[in-house]
């Protein structure tokens, strides 16, 4: 089995896009739509890689990355965190909190790829 990576995001079709494209690529791929229980799902699945929308129902990408940082088995998971809000001082929060890598939606195929196992050889 491959790396598991879990994809914390709400939009169907963006589900369905990394999914297809990360397990093409050899991930195990594990999926989660809700902010509220997100860190449950993420302390369940033991992802190697958490790829985790910004705007989620429920609780932000920002919120779950503070829970993330301040829990020290989940401390140093590798986090690529997306948002359709690609602004400087998005970037600077995401950075300010931990994360591991930032892509804006939408993105090229090859470049969450690329992403996804930079932060995983990271980790």
């Amino acid at each position: 089995m491959g790396m598991r990576v879990l994809l914390v995001e709400d939009e169907p079709n963006i589900v369905e896009a990394m999914g297809f494209i990360l397990s093409r690529d050899g991930w195990s791929v594990a999926t989660h739509a809700n902010g509220e229980t997100a860190l449950e799902e993420i302390r369940r699945v033991a992802p190697d890689v958490l790829v985790l929308d910004v705007m989620l129902p429920g609780r932000s990408g920002y919120d779950i990355l503070r829970d993330l940082r301040a829990e020290p088995a989940l401390a140093a998971l590798p986090v690529l965190m997306l948002t359709a809000r690609g602004q400087e001082k998005d970037r600077a929060l995401a950075e300010e909190l931990g994360v591991t890598g930032f892509m804006t939606k939408p993105f090229a195929n090859d470049d969450l790829r690329a992403a996804v196992n930079r932060i995983a050889a990271r980790g």
